[in-house]
């Protein structure tokens, strides 16, 4: 990835228009599984003359617009009834099972549940349209192997182990209620709601799901939020894109409408949020080009590698993380963020100005001497995590030459965040350079009332 990609303004939109014109889609709405999709969404109320699936050489699977769309103009109307929620769940034979079980399941594991077993019945599910057309297995870390978990940025890594932990317990915490299931199924349970079934459902709901509010359950625990949406859970996210999304209370349809407007035969997008690289691949399995919200975070175990001289660094370190000023330190193609080097300046002071350490954090400034000393710790930071971009990158090629096809795709997302992350860590470094002054043009540090020496 060129530096350019990771900039946004008049030059990218030309050149992404450019791009766009290149693009070439073939119609996907007369292949079986989406014929079979559509009639079974016009079943339930659902008409569509604006959009069709479509393949598309740059992203895959999609909808395209058959005529322009207009600013403004309402781009699908999905009826409540072809929205799978939990009230679907309920309301269907897991019911039963549901209602009478204690301690009461969450919302996102009875959604998982009824998908499973929905794939186990086939063509005799009546959701077999929908299940049919979602895919097989997913990019999320969920999925990674031990191998691709390794080449993640460190503060990812840890992100994505947690998020294939959490996928392991709801698994095997709830063996019990999926024992009492057995009754349904025509075939051993352990053989039906395996981890890799249920694990598939997981990344399912989590990467597909709309935000809706469901009203309270006293048979369900927790917030209950998710709603799979068929035909317009096919829009590819584009963070650039302006559209309002919610569920109509008077029409009773999830709506999208555009804000900007698509014109004919173009992708039609969705946006999911001001979402950096590395939440959309911990979240949804992607990693979006020349995205404007991309940075590189800065994991605390690096800052106190690069310091472990500074014999004063556990306390504030433990200062630091007291005031919540841990999380969150980023690196952009403009530079170090505000909070980063807010930590770093605290970081120059000696323990002797224990007492200044509060008004720094709160934006207090630090004498030119301590100002330069930050500068030069982010570089080395930017350095250090460049180094290991590299090192990914290089093991990435390694791996990509001997594994399976599976693994190959977990592995082309992870390399083009990597390749992001090389980018803006060299637009910063050069930042940052030019923010450096040169020894002789540095200030005596004098302590005043207004500055912190």
């Amino acid at each position: 990835m060129k530096d350019h990609c990771c900039r946004s303004g008049r030059t990218a939109r030309k050149r992404r228009q450019k791009q766009e014109r290149s693009i070439q889609s073939v119609s996907l709405c007369h292949q079986l599984q989406y014929v079979r999709l559509m009639k079974f969404l016009h079943q339930r109320g659902f008409t569509s003359s604006l959009l069709q699936p479509a393949h598309f050489t740059d992203t895959g699977r999609g909808l395209q617009t058959l005529r322009t769309v207009k600013p403004g103009q309402l781009v699908i109307s999905l009826p409540e009834s072809c929205l799978l929620t939990t009230s679907t769940v309920l309301d269907s034979y897991l019911g039963q099972y549901i209602k009478s079980w204690k301690p009461c399941v969450s919302p996102l594991l009875s959604l998982c549940v009824f998908l499973v077993c929905e794939r186990h019945w086939g063509q005799s599910s009546d959701w077999f349209p929908y299940i049919n057309v979602l895919p097989t297995t997913y990019t999320c870390p969920a999925y990674f192997t031990e191998n691709v978990m390794a080449v993640l940025p460190a503060t990812l890594q840890k992100q994505a182990l947690e998020q294939r932990e959490a996928v392991r317990e709801l698994h095997s915490l709830n063996q019990d209620f999926f024992r009492s299931l057995q009754p349904l199924l025509n075939q051993p349970v352990d053989e039906v709601l395996t981890y890799a079934a249920l694990r598939w459902a997981w990344c399912s709901v989590n990467t597909r799901s709309v935000f809706m509010s469901q009203p309270p359950s006293n048979f369900l625990s927790g917030q209950d939020v998710y709603a799979l949406a068929p035909f317009l859970d096919l829009l590819n996210h584009q963070p650039d894109i302006q559209v309002k999304a919610s569920f109509n209370d008077v029409t009773r349809c999830y709506e999208i409408r555009s804000v900007s407007g698509t014109l004919r035969y173009q992708q039609a997008f969705i946006n999911y949020g001001s979402h950096d690289n590395q939440r959309l691949l911990l979240e949804y399995g992607f990693v979006a080009p020349c995205n404007p919200h991309s940075v590189v975070y800065v994991d605390t175990d690096l800052i106190c590698d690069v310091l472990s001289g500074d014999r004063s660094l556990v306390q504030k370190i433990k200062f630091l993380r007291e005031n919540d000023f841990l999380n969150n330190l980023t690196v952009s193609g403009e530079g170090p963020s505000w909070r980063l080097m807010t930590v770093l300046r605290l970081l120059s002071l000696p323990q002797t100005l224990y007492h200044h350490w509060k008004a720094v954090l709160l934006g207090q400034m630090v004498c030119d001497d301590r100002e330069q000393w930050s500068i030069e710790t982010a570089k080395n930071l930017c350095q250090r995590l460049l180094q290991d971009a590299h090192r990914a990158l290089d093991k990435i090629s390694r791996l990509l030459q001997q594994c399976d096809q599976s693994v190959r795709e977990q592995l082309d997302v992870v390399k083009s965040l990597r390749q992001e992350e090389r980018c803006i860590l060299g637009s910063c470094l050069k930042v940052l350079q030019g923010m450096l002054r040169q020894p002789d043009e540095l200030p005596s540090c004098q302590l005043d009332v207004d500055t912190v020496s």
